[in-house]
């Protein structure tokens, strides 16, 4: 597995942002593995299908919480993948993500299938980059989220969404 520190904040959508021209969509499932505890989760099973068709698979560990957080992930063969995610039962969701270079920055805006809610996420290149929420996506800010380990997509997947505070 490769490591890397991932620095990401998100935001809570009380909607569906109009999306520039010229966004990519990516198709999402991904599931959960238990941790040895059999409690909290152990990695992420994600299948990516992305508009031109081509599918990614991977395993991904995290640890940590906020903004910043360690990263582990491997992509897997399609052979490893089908073998691990019936260990994923009861612990997954699907969305579908909107991809969106705005400046430097990558916009990810997911919507999550099933269930009512949208989040939007950046990756930043350093813990004090500063953040203009983009012109698009402003308006359909409810609340930033980074903090509030409930909007994790692992604690979606385990747990469903939470009651507003």
């Amino acid at each position: 597995m490769s490591g890397s520190l991932e620095i990401e904040r998100a935001w809570l959508l009380h909607g569906a942002p109009s999306l520039p021209a010229g966004h990519r969509c990516i198709r999402i499932e991904q599931g959960y593995t238990l941790g040895p505890d059999g409690v909290r989760h152990g990695a992420r099973l994600r299948r990516a299908v992305r508009d031109d068709g081509s599918v990614h698979l991977t395993l991904t560990r995290k640890s940590g919480v906020g903004l910043v957080r360690h990263e582990d992930e491997r992509a897997l063969s399609q052979a490893e993948f089908d073998g691990l995610w019936p260990g994923t039962e009861g612990r997954r969701l699907a969305k579908v993500r909107h991809v969106v270079a705005e400046g430097s920055l990558r916009w990810e805006v997911d919507r999550f299938v099933g269930i009512d809610l949208w989040l939007a996420e950046v990756e930043l290149p350093a813990v004090d980059a500063l953040v203009d929420l983009p012109a698009w996506l402003a308006p359909w800010v409810a609340r930033e989220v980074t903090d509030d380990p409930r909007y994790r997509n692992s604690a979606l997947a385990l747990r469903g969404v939470p009651q507003a505070p």
